[in-house]
């Protein structure tokens, strides 16, 4: 089968990436990857996907996909997974949303209360109809994240 995406990486490059895998303090899935553009050079080894594959341990679509983002992305989009552009869950608490908790966390507790606590927090939220329901845990989270 002939190789529709051709390695050619530079000088700087190849650096890099041997540097990478020796060093050994990236990602595995990075080193992995940096193992596999090292093997498929044209200037280099120019190894097959599937001598490449057995080496590395990886599938032979994996190797494929490898040298596909590197023609495409570039070798920061190689080495790099890709941000999901839409998020599979939407986040329950957007910015007003999550003003209003830290405004209600801020505020003074309800009445025999010493102190607001997670589950009186979500259980507010939804009384006031900011959310329709929430966890304790989503509003421990966002509030370690805003403090």
């Amino acid at each position: 089968m002939r190789k529709r995406y051709i390695v050619r990486l530079t000088d700087a490059e190849r650096d890099q990436l041997r540097q990478m895998v020796s060093k050994g303090r990236a990602a595995a899935y990075k080193i992995r990857h940096a193992n596999v553009l090292l093997l498929a050079d044209a200037d280099g080894p120019g190894w097959t996907d599937a001598q490449i594959a057995e080496a590395v341990g990886l599938h032979p679509f994996t190797v494929r996909n490898v040298r596909k983002r590197l023609v495409e992305r570039g070798l920061e989009g190689a080495l790099a997974r890709k941000r999901q552009e839409r998020p599979s869950r939407e986040r329950l608490l957007d910015g007003k949303k999550e003003a209003k908790l830290i405004a209600l966390a801020c505020s003074a507790p309800p009445e025999g209360r010493t102190r607001w606590t997670l589950h009186l927090l979500a259980d507010k939220l939804v009384e006031l109809r900011v959310v329709e329901s929430i966890s304790h845990e989503t509003v421990r989270q966002t509030l370690k994240k805003t403090s």
